[in-house]
């Protein structure tokens, strides 16, 4: 199909270009030989009477034409997919769609283990599939590569539909007979432990924020991507690490690990839900969103210091 001249077909391949600068990589992408792919690269160049990409030293770049495309052009793919793929109605029982979600592990446990038992049972041909978050997740929404990003409120990028799903806070764990402080530790013992961090692609948000607050502050014994095993490297030690306060408690129920109470200030936490504003309309988004707003609001009150 064509539009003012140019083949509509074209416009995957011209995002794959203009997203991967390179004629090899976008053929790979999209699983066409080099040789296809160039020609294509040349068939867009005689329609926008531009290079699009170019050598500059041993790098591929963009034109200033084409970096000008490479936001829109996504930007009308992600509309078409969403017009497309847009069902008048959404039968849970009968649907085999597919969701991706952007979820860290502790959101998962504290969350998301409770909707997948309600999917397993009324939607049993839903399959849902977790991605870590990284710095990309942003680009990845944008993008239409993932269906929803939950993630601390400071992580959002604006211009997304949003919901707030829950709050949550920050404790300590520690081995239960360590004895090195009581129920609750101040800002200079905090520091002068030995500590098991979580570290993947970036910190999270507490660390972030203490080593701003308190560069170089910490001493950081070992560092693991994953939320729910900071206990269990706590366990039978002298370090500490500090968690969200309801995967603290849940740690301090099956671990022999105890709880204990940041004694000095820190910011809120706010677990936030986002999916890209042109699928609002979407009744398979509308269901999911409304599924993990709902157990969301049935968790019980965060546990307090």
């Amino acid at each position: 199909m064509r539009y003012q001249r140019l083949d509509l077909n074209l416009l995957t391949a011209l995002r794959a270009l203009l997203n991967e600068r390179s004629v090899t990589r976008a053929a790979e992408s999209l699983y066409v030989s080099q040789s296809a792919m160039s020609g294509i690269l040349a068939r867009l160049r005689e329609y926008f009477d531009d290079a699009l990409i170019v050598q500059v030293a041993r790098r591929s770049e963009l034109t200033p034409l084409g970096e000008c495309l490479i936001t829109k052009v996504g930007d009308l793919l992600l509309q078409i997919d969403a017009a497309l793929g847009t069902k008048p109605y959404f039968s849970p029982e009968a649907s085999r769609r597919h969701f991706i979600v952007v979820a860290s592990d502790y959101v998962i446990s504290v969350l998301l283990l409770q909707v997948l038992r309600d999917i397993h049972t009324c939607a049993p041909g839903v399959t849902v599939q977790f991605k870590q978050p990284t710095q990309s997740a942003c680009q990845e929404l944008e993008a239409g590569e993932v269906d929803f990003l939950i993630a601390p409120d400071w992580y959002l990028t604006p211009g997304f539909s949003t919901a707030r799903l829950f709050d949550d806070g920050y404790s300590v764990v520690a081995d239960r007979r360590n004895t090195d402080f009581g129920d609750a530790i101040d800002l200079e013992r905090y520091a002068a432990a030995r500590h098991v961090a979580v570290e993947t692609k970036g910190q999270p948000m507490f660390d972030t924020w203490f080593e701003k607050k308190y560069p170089g502050r910490r001493q950081i014994d070992v560092a693991i991507p994953s939320f729910a095993m900071l206990p269990r490297l706590v366990s039978g030690t002298q370090r500490i690490a500090t968690m969200h306060s309801r995967l603290a408690q849940e740690a301090c129920e099956l671990l022999p690990v105890r709880g204990v109470r940041l004694d000095f200030e820190y910011p809120p936490f706010v677990e936030m839900l986002q999916w890209h504003s042109y699928r609002d309309s979407d009744p398979g988004i509308v269901w999911l969103r409304d599924k993990l707003l709902e157990h969301a609001a049935a968790l019980p009150p965060a546990p307090r210091d």
